[in-house]
């Protein structure tokens, strides 16, 4: 089964996977966003988090590659009352245009192979304007342990090193990784191994 045709499955699902509340690591960083500032949230799934930042007055760009997915980010912003600009695209076949976003989001986006990861990290970088911020948060590869949500591939896992070198680029970065109970639906429950990334450019 390929990657695209087993989220499908999964979003096919009636309930939303992820449930429809924010991410918590992203709802903590509401005091660095500001309203009216253009953001995209990548492999933004049924929606939970992108429209949460438009919630907070942000121009927000929802990029995932299943329409299954974006139709119902689609109702939750409806059900709302907020507006997203929905992107159907494939990430390992992305172009970036530089310079385009002040905030870059990235939650949980852990099924790209080692190669595609680092072309989607480059992207990110690009597209930033300088200043832009990036908030991403992934799981650790003691999560293989936990089974509690994400990749079973130990390659696709983060570790701090590899983020503070993906993005040694920029001039204020934090990484750190820590355990915590998560509970974001039927997909993500549990104790976790997380890793979270706030960058400026």
């Amino acid at each position: 089964m390929s990657e695209f045709d087993r989220w499908e499955g999964r979003f096919a699902a009636e309930e939303y996977v992820f449930g429809t509340a924010a991410n918590h690591f992203l709802s903590q960083q509401a005091k660095h966003l500001v309203a009216g500032a253009k953001a995209i949230s990548i492999a933004d799934g049924e929606g939970r988090n992108g429209v949460w930042l438009a919630e907070q007055g942000l121009q927000v760009t929802a990029q995932d590659f299943s329409l299954t997915a974006q139709n119902k980010a689609r109702k939750l912003a409806q059900t709302r009352g907020v507006d997203l600009t929905f992107e159907l695209s494939d990430l390992t076949k992305r172009r970036w245009e530089p310079d385009t976003y002040d905030v870059v989001v990235g939650i949980f986006f852990q099924f790209l192979s080692p190669v595609d990861r680092a072309t989607a990290f480059r992207g990110i970088c690009d597209t930033l304007k300088p200043g832009g911020l990036l908030l991403i948060e992934g799981y650790g590869p003691k999560q293989l342990e936990y089974g509690t949500g994400g990749p079973k591939i130990l390659e696709n896992l983060y570790t701090e090193d590899m983020l503070r070198e993906a993005f040694d680029v920029f001039t204020d970065l934090s990484v750190i990784a820590y355990d915590e109970e998560v509970s974001e639906g039927a997909g993500h429950h549990g104790l976790s191994a997380l890793v979270d990334v706030i960058g400026r450019k």
